[in-house]
């Protein structure tokens, strides 16, 4: 047995420990409240970087949360290099009452660790931080260079580390990413992610008349925009899941059929699957299976609608404005600001003249896909099996994570999503949890991966 892996193992019950005095600070990014929070944290976490030998540790303020650079480059001008990222900000953990302990009081239950940010994302992140400490208490040296970028915004926006990587080249050059803040398929099956998709999110207003007025009133003589938005929004994507917006399709990069065989390999059990979300089947493009509906097909979805009256009892109301909020997955090749154009002239073609449209778009997120083929990821795979027992399968991610395509954009770095959550983590929900056994293991698989890169 290696020498890190003997300690990582060792020290299991100090790493644990260690993880629930991070999770008991509540760095929450997108409330105000929480500002000292995030501060802490971002201190917190530096310190432990500073304890297990990372040098250059460093808490950069920014206009927004700081971000948090330590690194380790003593293994060789010919040895690659490693930037890890992570975060340390979590999601609100509202409505409290769901919770079947404190959010931010870490609670051990039949082998899940519970708390906010258990596995998205401190308890993933940290597992890179003990794989170090391993590395540097056992040997005194890690087999490759290692650099860490940690931010305190992915929950709110990323807008400072987005603005911090293009002008800081240099200092975060490296030859790979590692990123874990993925699910893999069960506790003892692993998978890699190696695709993520982009994003559109858009913001559709709906004006009509200047005030609300009474239905009986003014109802038949003037258009609801409440009945206007429905009508936009039963054209943008007929029953089956296909979207209607012209041109939507036009840059879709098709799936090869080596690319199927791959993730067909992933089998999620279906029911399981079914019951986790509540929902009576599964639904979507009838060419393509569920695995691939998920994370390599793109989608629509409008997640809010807000207008007119919906307290108790009745109001006999035609609203003056109504708004939806609808959100575009995307897939390689699928420009997200061409997207939106593509989306804001086919909404202001459905609109009658009775009417007036206003379309924003909130956020934009551009897709990745990693070759599964390049060493990095080979190594990763070796990893995984060495202390799993098993292959890993591959599958691509239908959520995103912005800053895999910032790396490739600036830095040039392909990205490993060497993930260790669960699917049924309640991440962004109550009763969020990081299954503990797989903490451990990813301290191993990670100490397994710098070995097998480094080689």
């Amino acid at each position: 047995m290696p020498d890190p892996i003997r300690y990582a193992q060792q020290y299991r019950e100090t790493h644990l420990a260690e993880l629930m005095a991070f999770l008991r600070i509540p760095s929450i990014s997108a409330q105000p409240k929480h500002q000292e929070d995030v501060q802490k944290a971002a201190q917190w976490l530096a310190d432990a970087m500073q304890k297990v030998g990372l040098e250059n540790v460093k808490v950069i303020k920014t206009e927004g949360h700081p971000l948090l650079y330590a690194d380790w480059l003593h293994a060789g001008k010919n040895a690659p290099t490693v930037l890890v990222y992570g975060h340390y900000d979590v999601q609100p953990a509202e409505p409290f009452d769901l919770w079947a302990t404190p959010p931010f009081e870490p609670t051990i239950r039949d082998d899940y660790l519970y708390a906010r940010g258990s596995s998205d994302d401190k308890g993933q992140a940290y597992i890179h931080v003990k794989a170090v400490e391993s590395y540097l208490r056992s040997d005194g040296r890690l087999p490759v260079n290692v650099k860490f970028i940690v931010e305190g915004e992915e929950e709110s926006g990323g807008e400072s580390l987005s603005a911090f990587i293009p002008k800081n080249k240099k200092l975060l050059k490296a030859d790979v990413a590692l990123i874990s803040d993925t699910a893999i398929v069960s506790p003892d099956q692993p998978a890699i992610v190696y695709g993520l998709r982009g994003m559109a999110y858009m913001l559709l207003d709906v004006t009509g008349p200047g005030r609300d007025l009474h239905s009986g009133s003014f109802g038949g003589g003037v258009n609801n925009p409440l009945n206007v938005l429905g009508h936009i929004i039963a054209k943008l994507k007929d029953e089956q899941g296909h979207i209607l917006i012209p041109g939507f399709y036009d840059d879709v990069r098709p799936l090869t059929a080596e690319e199927r065989d791959l993730i067909s390999q992933f089998h999620p059990d279906e029911e399981a699957w079914l019951k986790e979300t509540g929902a009576p089947q599964a639904w979507g493009e009838p060419a393509y299976t569920l695995v691939e509906r998920l994370g390599a097909r793109p989608t629509l979805d409008v997640n809010g609608i807000i207008g007119g009256y919906t307290g108790p009892g009745a109001k006999t109301v035609l609203p003056a404005t109504v708004h939806a909020k609808i959100s575009m997955r995307l897939v390689p090749d699928q420009e997200p600001m061409a997207i939106a154009r593509s989306f804001t002239r086919y909404v202001q073609q459905l609109a009658p003249p009775s009417v007036k449209i206003k379309v924003q778009t909130l956020n934009t997120a551009v897709a990745s896909v990693t070759d599964w083929k390049i060493p990095a990821m080979q190594a990763a795979a070796s990893a995984y099996e060495q202390v799993f027992g098993q292959k890993p399968v591959y599958t691509r991610e239908g959520g995103s994570i912005p800053v895999v395509s910032e790396f490739k954009q600036h830095l040039g770095l392909e990205t490993v999503l060497m993930g260790f959550g669960l699917a049924g983590d309640q991440i962004h929900a109550p009763n969020e949890r990081f299954y503990i056994p797989n903490f451990f293991r990813g301290v191993e698989t990670a100490v397994h991966f710098l070995a097998e890169y480094g080689k």
